[in-house]
């Protein structure tokens, strides 16, 4: 039973053989009707997709880079921070320590490591202060978390379109971590660095910390960090008194503070200024008036008395820093016996007359110091001009002191039993060759000892020395205070045994105080910005080395070098003042060491070189200079007598006997044509080529 077939139906096959096989295929219209409404719909999908397609890419690629651009600055974040410290670690870094060195007054006078001030809290400084850092470096500290996208874009098409770097892109908090963490190289490296530690810092710190710690770390020029050490080197006063043109003009130097810094570019720093108040003004950091007002009157730098000179005390005293307190760990506080104002004076009278005299007598270079007589140190002048060359030659400069060096074969012959009126022959004498004369190559016969000092004559020191012991003269020297090594051989009495000038000028302390030791000191305190003393001068009391009466008679006749010898022109009453001129042979030290109850004070003058100068004496250029500085020194200060001379000296002057004639030099009175200037006491007549094979000395 077939399925569908009618009953009674006979069963039909299909047969081929009426039709061609070929009748079976379909037509073209067949084909037409069957496909035509599947194909258009085919075609339109194609059609659609392709236009389509172009938007699809691009959102699809997008999404593709994207994704890999986060994965790539994941991997460059995970990279840098790989290779910082463990941020959990990062501590804020201790800033070099600070030694900030005053003076007598209390004010500074020089700074050594780095100048840092006071750390200072926002609440203590007025609000214009940091307000101006604000408005100038990031005017959006207070709204970004680290990295600022507005400003680093602002910064981009700003340098794109002056080609170059016009604008920086760093926030406060970055500058702050480059500061703390970073070097100042200029690398994307170190700008990815700087991008991480700044999210750290903000993630660690609140936004009043973070300003606090950069306003005591940013670098303003002339050594300073920080606004308090800045305020006070430029302007002399702390951050908590800046008015807001001040606050204006630090806040500027940020931007380049070598270039900019008042001090150098007073011009450039007041136009920064100028940009840094209209910000403010933009920002409502302060009023229209205001900002009027601090543009009519512009910041201006302070200058520190005796900026220049000091820097030798300064070196100096770092010198012995460490021998008094030991490693330095923490910004401290140096308080000098520095008097700035005598410094001052004395480092202008130095190198005003060397300006002035110095070319004409081929002196190039000097040195100063002034002492108490108990040895504090009020003035010290190392050179003609520190910032072209730092060499202190008060203090480790050795010279030949010359006839300077006499008082102390003086003081060894009144020991002995001498007087000032102990006559001794004037007369040429003759060592091995070695012939040792006067200045003037005149001779006087018998002369008293003072008259032999005050005129400087050569031959007679030289026999007092041959007489007394060379030994015992260097030992008298010694226990004085000369600390340099003395040869023991007769030409020790002319001074061609080297010496530096502080430790010449400490050996005649003992005639300006009575007789007792006096050790040079500088530092009198040393302590922590805290206010811990770490060093506290003591009094020495080293007792007494000179008996009172040899001191009075020392005195007397050292003051007759004044009054009739070879520094007539170092007078300077009402002031009762003695010393001794010297000048080494050939010309090439010129000394005079010279004092009064109140202050003891040496100058030399010379060439670095050794190089002769053109006959310049010890009578000349360096009596000049010591009576200008002399004579500001004792300005309001009130008289005193030298030791043993009350009112006048206790023993009468001793005129030379008349039959024995004073040389002009002696006297002040004009040269013969055959002598030299006055004034002089150049021992130099003596044969130095042969003085230097018998002593070997150059």
């Amino acid at each position: 039973m077939a399925w569908g077939r009618r009953k009674g139906s006979a069963r039909r096959e299909p047969a081929f053989d009426s039709k061609p096989l070929a009748d079976l295929r379909a037509k073209p219209e067949d084909r037409a009707a069957v496909g035509s409404g599947g194909a258009t719909r085919s075609r339109a999908k194609r059609g659609s997709r392709r236009g389509r397609s172009p938007l699809r890419r691009l959102f699809y690629w997008s999404l593709v880079l994207g994704l890999w651009a986060l994965i790539a600055v994941g991997a460059v974040i995970t990279i840098v921070a790989a290779n910082l410290p463990p941020i959990q670690s990062l501590e804020i870094p201790k800033r070099p320590p600070s030694i900030e060195i005053v003076g007598l007054d209390g004010k500074p006078l020089a700074t050594r490591g780095e100048w840092h001030g006071a750390a200072i809290l926002l609440k203590d400084v007025p609000p214009h202060l940091p307000n101006a850092f604000i408005a100038i470096e990031d005017r959006r500290f207070y709204s970004h978390h680290g990295l600022d996208p507005v400003g680093l874009a602002r910064a981009l098409v700003s340098n794109v379109l002056r080609r170059g770097v016009s604008q920086g892109g760093s926030t406060i908090t970055q500058q702050l971590a480059k500061n703390l963490f970073l070097t100042q190289e200029r690398t994307i490296w170190r700008k990815l660095q700087e991008a991480v530690l700044a999210v750290w810092l903000e993630r660690k710190f609140s936004k009043t910390e973070i300003l606090e710690l950069y306003l005591n770390r940013v670098y303003f020029g002339a050594g300073a960090y920080g606004v308090e050490a800045a305020a006070q080197r430029y302007f002399g006063k702390s951050a908590r008194q800046l008015r807001v043109n001040e606050a204006a003009m630090l806040a500027g130097l940020v931007k380049s503070p070598s270039r900019l810094a008042p001090t150098r570019n007073p011009d450039g720093a007041e136009r920064r200024a100028q940009v840094v108040i209209a910000a403010m003004t933009d920002r409502g950091f302060i009023t229209d008036t205001m900002a009027k007002s601090a543009l009519a009157q512009p910041a201006h730098a302070v200058k520190v008395a005796g900026t220049g000179s000091v820097n030798y005390i300064a070196d100096w005293i770092m010198d012995v820093l460490d021998d008094l307190v030991g490693r330095v760990e923490a910004d401290l506080v140096v308080e000098t016996s520095i008097d700035p104002g005598l410094q001052a004076a004395a480092e202008k009278a130095l190198a005003e007359e060397l300006v002035l005299k110095g070319p004409k007598l081929d002196v190039a270079q000097g040195a100063i110091v002034a002492m108490t007589p108990e040895g504090a140190v009020r003035a010290l002048v190392g050179g003609k001009n520190y910032a072209e060359s730092q060499f202190n030659r008060a203090v480790a400069a050795k010279r030949q002191p010359g006839s300077a060096f006499k008082p102390f074969v003086y003081l060894t012959a009144l020991e002995r039993g001498l007087t000032p009126d102990t006559l001794r022959e004037d007369k040429p004498i003759a060592l091995k060759g070695w012939k040792p004369e006067n200045y003037s190559r005149e001779y006087f016969g018998p002369v008293t000892l003072t008259q032999a000092l005050a005129m400087s004559l050569n031959t007679v020191s030289v026999r007092l020395t041959l007489e007394l012991g060379v030994a015992n003269v260097a030992k008298t020297a010694y226990r004085l205070g000369i600390a340099s090594k003395l040869d023991p051989n007769p030409s020790l009495a002319l001074g061609t045994s080297e010496v530096s000038v502080i430790e010449l000028v400490t050996a005649y302390a003992p005639f300006a105080n009575g007789g007792f030791a006096a050790a040079p000191h500088v530092v009198e305190r040393v302590r922590t910005t805290a206010g811990k003393t770490l060093y506290l001068r003591m009094s020495d009391h080293l007792g007494r080395i000179i008996e009172a009466r040899h001191v009075a008679q020392m005195n007397a006749m050292m003051r007759e070098t004044l009054r009739i010898g070879t520094a007539k022109q170092a007078q300077i009453p009402p002031w009762q003042a003695a010393g001794k001129t010297g000048t080494s042979q050939d010309f090439r030290d010129a000394w005079f060491v010279g004092y009064t109850a109140h202050l003891v004070t040496g100058v030399w003058l010379g060439n670095d070189d050794s190089s002769p100068t053109k006959k310049a004496t010890g009578g000349g250029l360096p009596v000049d200079i010591w009576s200008r500085f002399m004579k500001s020194a004792h300005q309001g200060v009130a008289v005193a007598s030298l030791p043993g001379m009350s009112g006048g000296p206790s023993l009468a002057a001793v005129a030379p006997p008349a039959n024995v004639p004073i040389p002009p030099a002696a006297i002040g009175g004009a040269p013969s044509a055959r002598q030299p200037p006055p004034a002089a006491d150049r021992n130099t007549g003596m044969d130095g080529w042969l003085l230097d094979k018998l002593f070997g000395r150059r």
